[in-house]
């Protein structure tokens, strides 16, 4: 249960989201105040939300809707599907993001490592350029459906090679980095806080969302796990495994980009000149990881067998997570009366097609992961709504304290859950909306097709919201019919 958990969790979000988004959040100091903020919500956000997760899981034994519907109420069940489809849209383009791994994997198997910095932008250029993104997001999907199509059963056993495997992978490399000439810098740098950084709304925003993206908190993947959740397993127990574990994972991915970075470039450039480099390797950083790993294994004895060993770590890392969306969509389609293998089909078809926008233009790609991840928001507080729906106290006792071998939540998870988490959410948004309004950009927030605009948010989110709401009377009776 464990291992498909931190399946879930320990992906790259880790190792590929979350360097970029602590660079592209860093002060002139240091990204320690991001950090910060990080680490606050993930007691105040993310676990409480694994711990309902869990729980709402184990006891609805249905994916996200049908769980909406039969706990909520069916009036609600547009909230559980706009929590699956988040999830779903996310995984449109995570998809693209693990054929990225797999082509890695292949061209440091196949192909010597770069030995500038110059000729490691090159090979993700090339990659970019060409059409080989839709032939290895292709490639992903179907393998993601391979594992799907055979059961639980089949992700429970990759998921017990492939997460043991990536852990080893990345504890190896970051022994490596700590030796690097230069690399203390830059780990000094992730950890220095400059607290005037806290005073934007942005960062705040980038901390919640990046933490949920981290840990899987809000996504209903969880949640969908449970329902195959035995009354042994320990909810709070594992929801605090799940993510302390996860997020430690992410520090360490983080320790091991920036000292590269930083011991590669520090010798040439100023920390605000290494900075702007890791903050513009590509739309939003996206080829942060790519570009710079490479230099790292370059810079060592064996590095060829290193590199090898961190993409084939990162593509576990990424396929791990992608069969865990893939079953949420699934999931939701099989309570609403589909065939278990026909769903399976029509999922990774789907997934594929609107996923191809992604892996052509890396704008499109930016756009998304931006979109759908601030959206994580307002899944979380849908999760939290349907345990408020049912008594936030009552839930608890009934459904998490007073577990063998487990902790209690307590009632301070009540209070997390009613109060903090809806609260975040509406004033985060409402803080970012406002000041991106006013401040930011006033010029173009309205503007529906500038990439990060609030308007593109807005756009999005409204017109998948309004379709919800229009057909919930008929998905609501059709998932419950289908148990």
């Amino acid at each position: 249960m464990i291992l498909c958990v931190l399946g879930i969790a320990v992906g790259t979000g880790n190792i590929w989201r979350f360097p970029r988004i602590a660079a592209q959040n860093a002060g002139e100091d240091g990204a320690g105040a991001f950090l910060v903020a990080w680490l606050v919500f993930l007691f105040v956000w993310s676990v409480p939300l694994i711990i309902a997760e869990y729980a709402l899981g184990r006891k609805g034994r249905m994916g996200v809707v049908g769980t909406f519907a039969k706990l909520a109420g069916e009036k609600f069940a547009w909230m559980g599907a706009f929590v699956g489809f988040v999830a779903t849209a996310i995984m449109f383009y995570y998809s693209v993001v693990a054929g990225w791994c797999i082509y890695y994997l292949i061209k440091m198997t196949v192909a010597p490592l770069p030995l500038s910095a110059a000729a490691s932008q090159g090979v993700w250029d090339g990659f970019q350029n060409g059409g080989f993104p839709v032939g290895f997001h292709a490639l992903a999907m179907g393998l993601g459906a391979v594992v799907v199509w055979n059961g639980i059963r089949s992700i429970e056993r990759a998921n017990l090679v492939l997460i043991p495997a990536l852990l080893l992978i990345v504890l190896v490399s970051l022994a490596r980095t700590l030796t690097l000439d230069g690399a203390s810098e830059g780990i000094a740098f992730l950890f220095t806080p400059d607290w005037s950084t806290l005073a934007q709304p942005r960062i705040w925003l980038e901390a919640l969302t990046q933490n949920a993206w981290d840990t899987g908190a809000g996504w209903g993947l969880i949640l969908t796990y449970g329902a195959y959740m035995q009354s042994r397993h320990g909810v709070v127990k594992n929801a605090i495994i799940t993510g302390v574990g996860n997020n430690t994972v992410s520090l360490l991915a983080a320790i091991v980009i920036f000292g590269t970075v930083f011991a590669i470039l520090g010798t040439q450039m100023s920390k605000g000149e290494v900075l702007e480099v890791m903050q513009t390797s590509g739309p939003a950083a996206t080829g942060l990881t790519f570009i710079w790993m490479p230099q790292l294994f370059a810079k060592m004895p064996g590095g060829s067998i290193f590199a090898i060993l961190f993409f084939l770590g990162l593509a576990f890392a990424a396929f791990s997570s992608l069969i865990s969306m893939i079953e949420l969509s699934t999931r939701i389609l099989v309570d609403f009366g589909i065939a278990r293998r026909q769903a399976i089909l029509g999922v990774c078809i789907v997934g594929f097609t609107l996923g191809i926008p992604s892996a052509i233009n890396l704008e499109f790609f930016a756009n998304q992961d931006f979109v759908w991840g601030v959206a994580l928001m307002i899944s979380g507080a849908f999760i939290a709504f349907a345990v408020i729906r049912q008594g936030a106290s009552r839930f608890r006792t009934e459904n998490i304290d007073n577990q063998p071998d487990d902790w209690n939540a307590g009632p301070i998870w009540d209070a997390l859950i009613r109060f903090v988490i809806p609260g975040l959410a509406a004033v985060l948004l409402g803080w970012w909306l406002y000041q991106a309004a006013v401040v930011y950009a006033p010029e173009r927030w309205f503007d529906p097709f500038d990439p990060f605009s609030v308007m593109t948010c807005l756009t999005q989110w409204g017109i998948v919201l309004f379709l919800l709401i229009v057909l919930n009377r008929r998905v609501a009776k059709r998932t419950l019919r289908g148990t």
